[in-house]
């Protein structure tokens, strides 16, 4: 589950957290309620990336460092360049974050 806490990091998702955290704060939203909101935030932003994105993008830089520890990996390039259909973009620094697949997926419970 912890993979898809990485969409919390995007600017809808800290928004979404620093709303939630003010009507928690005030009393007019329980806390387990945030959670749950939280939760199916997570949920929705992984079913419609994996379901409706259809463009694609290309990318080249300078490899500055790497890392890979639980199926996660992590690419920091420097003097990056973002290719699509209708444009190309220069960047200085991007910090790209790639999981596994199967950490993606929410875990089943057991059946009894």
């Amino acid at each position: 589950m912890v993979a898809l806490e990485l969409y919390r990091n995007t600017t809808i998702g800290v928004n979404l957290t620093a709303t939630l955290d003010e009507m928690v704060f005030s009393g007019r939203l329980a806390p387990e309620l945030a959670v749950r909101v939280q939760l199916q935030f997570d949920e929705s932003m992984r079913d419609v990336l994996e379901q409706k994105l259809t463009s694609r993008a290309s990318f080249k830089g300078h490899l500055h460092t790497y890392r890979y520890c639980d199926g996660v990996w992590i690419f920091n390039l420097t003097d990056a360049t973002f290719r699509n259909e209708e444009m190309t973009q220069n960047i200085g620094k991007v910090k790209i974050v790639a999981c596994d697949a199967s950490l993606m997926k929410p875990e089943v419970p057991p059946q009894q």
